[in-house]
């Protein structure tokens, strides 16, 4: 799951990070609104938290932006101003939730798997390669009825697959759409991570469902096989 942070307040980004990361996100993080609205279009983000006061352009006009060009992903303003005018005017803008300063962080990240849950439950949450069944919403995986239990970023790493079955992946992509900006080695890390796959989804099950594809690529075949 894939997180954009825009605010300007440099300590409370970090500790966001960290703690964001520590729960299992990929994060990526703007201090100014308008370079926030870049990466915004240019990513691919399972929600937006984003401040109201920042620099170069301000929380509203950035969620403002953000919808008027059909750009659907869930948005959280986090901000101190917590008048109900402001909070109004934040969901007026296009914004799905509004949280206030100073706020639980045990809160905040039940409303951002929330607001995940919820823009998922819209779209086809449960795809099936043969007898394997990826459920994105649940973040469950089972095979052959058996669950299989996955870690947070393995599970990402399998629902990328899943989504475009009989389709190479490669490592690069796979590096860019799971792990976020802060991370600074190389695609190697992916294959340690397709390993682990292979033994929990495949090896119990004599299947060998993700293939290596030439060039540094991955796919899942469709029919699980």
């Amino acid at each position: 799951m894939r997180v954009l942070l825009m605010d300007d307040d440099a300590r409370l980004m970090e500790l966001l990070k960290q703690g964001l990361r520590a729960e299992g996100f990929a994060v990526d993080a703007a201090s100014d609104g308008l370079a926030g609205l870049t990466k915004a279009a240019a990513g691919r983000y399972d929600v937006i938290v984003l401040d109201v006061m920042m620099p170069g352009m301000n929380g509203y006009n950035v969620c403002a932006h953000l919808r008027a060009v059909g750009n659907n992903t869930p948005i959280l303003i986090l901000t101190a101003k917590d008048g109900e005018y402001d909070e109004a005017e934040g969901l007026q803008t296009g914004a799905d939730d509004y949280l206030t300063k100073p706020f639980s962080f045990v809160v905040l990240i039940a409303r951002i798997r929330a607001l995940i849950r919820r823009a998922q439950g819209a779209r086809q949450i449960v795809r099936h390669c043969g007898n394997l069944e990826v459920d994105t919403g649940a973040r469950r995986c089972r095979r052959a009825g058996v669950d299989i239990a996955l870690t947070s970023r393995e599970f990402d790493v399998l629902a990328l697959l899943v989504a475009s079955p009989d389709t190479a992946v490669s490592k690069a992509d796979i590096l860019e759409r799971v792990w976020d900006s802060a991370y600074e080695g190389g695609t190697n890390i992916v294959e340690v991570y397709v390993s682990a796959l292979r033994r929990k989804i495949d090896k119990p099950f004599d299947r060998a469902s993700i293939e290596t594809v030439p060039g540094g690529a991955y796919r899942l075949r469709s029919d699980g096989a």
